[in-house]
């Protein structure tokens, strides 16, 4: 018996349709195999249940199911000897095997273990949403919802490769093809079908799993600095009353605008407190002082925390909390009840601060409340990115952080817009899962958790340039979550519209160009005006070649200089903080563009390129104000203006294992590399972050 229904051997790629009755296995098997030109095997069962009914009225029984699977074996593999690449199976003996245990309340041990032993290098589980053709063999449409979950359930026990297809005839049949041909690419890289579904279930492409597998063995070429943006030479000054100026050249046009407001709010706070974990971890409590332990650990932050202690925010509150949950509190000395604080502050028993995000820890104390970063980006949101009386504000988040952010929202948003006049409309986006990034092995192949499976990262910050893709606004602020003030607002709405105004001047003049350079017979004149514009307000660098290209040419040209989305960007001055910068970068066509760059995007074994790095003059706060609208008011596709050769390398640790990680080119640096950049010098006051937990004892965080 067994030796009827083994499968044969073979290099086919054998997929199989899988589903319960009248799901449109047989019409998809049918096209399949039409379109990559090889066989397919219809399903035994109906042929041979459909001559019973004819014969006898009688319908399938227990003791038909053994002849059917033999049947359905003996096709299958018979086609296997003339296909051509692929075979596609109508059906298989998981089905028998399915439907004999739904209908006859078990399964002969033959079919059962051959069912379980059968290999198809992918199965389709059909949906139920396709009309149910009644026939002689079908008559259950009511059951069609209970078979389809125990068709899945099946699959998943036994271990079996799948997609779920769904959709109409023309959908399916176009994702199946798709799935196929991806599956075979797959194969070629060395991946197997379980791999596979893994990345579609990530929504992963097979061909960025590629691009990954390239990267970690080609590397990512280093960023060959120029030389500093510096003011006047990259970096534009903007004194007080120019920035009064721009700012109400701003509000002058608002009101025809959509505004929105930007904020990457989806990170933990565990930078914030890696200091304070480190504490916890090496204090000796019973043995040591905390000035011991400073003086052994050169902990100079811990230092700084203790003798601020009482004026964080969350003293208070922290506070009271370890003094009702742990019973020898009073008894303890001064280190011990530092020790229990920071334990209550960081432990997930307790307030769990390093785990959460940033955007929902308190960080500014009120006379009659406590704020949290969401509440002051409301703040903020009112006062300078709304637009007759209505803000829009996006914060990209963790999904499992989203019912946090709404219930501070909740709390504060009717406050905020009183106070204001503004109503502010929140909504939220996920980092895509598609944005994720394969790990790889120190050898560079692909890194395997501890079940074999494939091991993929969020692909950092620069992942969100496509949550940015999906808004639809004129002006877009970004602004950091953690980058906040408690005083001085006002002055931070001034450089912020003022940045908006500048953007709205560039893009006027730019729009302008583009419309008459759209124009019949374009005049010489307005192709020099281009060109000086260009290379003197954009300081973007012309082809040395312009001067030979026909008329045609050069318009197009400088179509393509100026038809881009615009970043205006607010740069502070460098006072050591660590972090990005703006330079003068050269590309691999030797073309030079202002560019935020990372130290960690450069050779610093280069002393020229580590030299040129230690003299810049000013530092990325992350202050943009973006036009993501083209001249004809169609948005930009952003994905298409992004540097893909820029990126980052790290190394990462998962359950003990090193591994090698890659991030995609950073949101305002490789995602924004192709646009139009406009670097602004704004002052220090616009800049707040804080990076870890003593930055809360600052005097922008502190009432003053």
């Amino acid at each position: 018996m067994e030796e009827n229904l083994k499968q044969q051997p073979t290099d086919i790629i054998k997929i199989t349709l899988y589903g319960p009755e009248s799901t449109g296995k047989t019409t998809l098997a049918k096209q399949l195999a039409q379109h990559f030109q090889t066989n397919w095997i219809e399903e035994f069962a109906r042929d041979y249940l459909q001559k019973k009914w004819d014969d006898s009225q009688a319908i399938c029984a227990p003791e038909d199911l053994l002849p059917i699977a033999i049947g359905q074996v003996k096709l299958e593999n018979k086609a296997l000897k003339s296909a051509n690449k692929f075979l596609f199976c109508d059906t298989n003996l998981m089905c028998t095997k399915v439907f004999s245990e739904i209908y006859y309340g078990f399964c002969d041990s033959s079919l059962d273990k051959a069912a379980r032993k059968h290999k198809y290098d992918l199965f389709f589980l059909t949906d139920i949403d396709v009309p149910f053709e009644k026939d002689d063999l079908r008559d259950k449409p009511e059951e069609r919802e209970m078979l389809i979950q125990k068709f899945e359930k099946a699959l998943i026990e036994n271990n079996k490769p799948y997609i779920k297809l769904s959709g109409n005839q023309e959908e399916r049949l176009e994702k199946a093809i798709q799935f196929t041909e991806d599956l075979v690419k797959a194969k070629s890289l060395g991946f197997t079908s379980y791999d596979f579904v893994q990345m579609v279930e990530h929504n992963v492409s097979v061909d960025s799993v590629e691009k990954h597998l390239d990267i970690f063995k080609r590397g990512i070429p280093k960023t060959i600095l120029e030389k500093p943006a510096s003011i006047q030479n990259g970096i534009l000054p903007l004194s007080e009353d120019e920035a009064t100026y721009y700012s109400n050249l701003f509000d002058s046009k608002k009101d025809n605008l959509k505004l929105q407001k930007f904020v990457p709010a989806s990170g933990a706070a565990s930078r914030m407190f890696k200091f304070l974990n480190e504490f916890l971890h090496d204090f000796k409590v019973t043995e040591e002082s905390l000035n011991a332990y400073i003086n052994r650990k050169n902990a100079n932050a811990m230092t700084v925390f203790q003798i601020g202690l009482e004026k964080f925010p969350f003293y208070e509150e922290v506070l009271g909390y370890v003094k009702t949950h742990f019973d020898d509190y009073e008894a303890q000395t001064k280190s011990g009840k530092i020790y229990l604080f920071v334990k209550a502050l960081l432990s997930s028993h307790h307030f769990n601060y390093a785990c959460k995000p940033k955007g929902i820890l308190p960080f500014h104390l009120y006379a009659d409340h406590t704020a949290t970063p969401i509440e002051e980006h409301l703040n903020e949101s009112a006062f300078y990115a709304s637009s007759n009386g209505i803000s829009h504000l996006h914060f990209t988040i963790s999904e499992e952080h989203r019912t946090s952010f709404e219930k501070i929202i909740s709390d504060v948003k009717e406050k905020v817009e009183t106070k204001s006049g503004t109503k502010i409309n929140v909504n939220y986006s996920y980092q895509h899962k598609s944005t994720d990034t394969l790990s790889a092995t120190l050898d560079n192949n692909a890194f395997r958790d501890d079940n074999g499976k494939l091991f993929f990262r969020p692909g950092g910050h620069g992942a969100l340039i496509e949550n940015l893709n999906d808004l639809n606004a004129d002006i877009i602020f970004i602004k950091n979550i953690d980058n906040v003030i408690q005083n001085h607002i006002q002055a931070i709405a001034l450089y912020k519209k003022a940045l908006a105004g500048i953007l709205l001047e560039y893009q006027e003049k730019i729009f302008n160009f583009l419309k008459n350079l759209s124009q019949e017979n374009v005049k010489k004149e307005i192709v020099d005006e281009v060109v000086d514009f260009i290379k003197t307000r954009l300081q973007t660098n012309i082809s040395s070649d312009f001067q030979k290209y026909t008329k045609e040419s050069k318009i197009e040209y400088l179509q393509e200089l100026l038809n881009r989305p615009i970043r205006v960007c607010g740069m502070v001055k460098n006072e050591g903080e660590p972090g990005g910068g703006p330079f003068w970068v050269r590309d691999c066509k030797g073309n030079l563009s202002l560019q935020i760059v990372e130290s960690s995007q450069v050779d610093l074994s280069n002393a020229e390129q580590a030299k040129i790095l230690s003299k810049s003059t000013h530092f990325n706060p992350v202050d943009l104000v973006c036009g993501t609208k083209n001249y004809q008011n169609q948005k930009f596709d952003l994905s298409q203006f992004i540097d893909q050769n820029s990126g980052f390398l790290v190394e990462k640790n998962k359950n003990g294992k090193e591994l090698i990680a890659y991030e995609l080119p950073g949101l305002w640096n490789g995602a924004m590399a192709n646009w139009i950049t406009i670097f602004v010098e704004v002052p220090l006051i616009t800049f707040n972050p804080v990076k870890t937990v003593n930055d809360l004892l600052k005097p922008a965080h502190q009432p003053q």
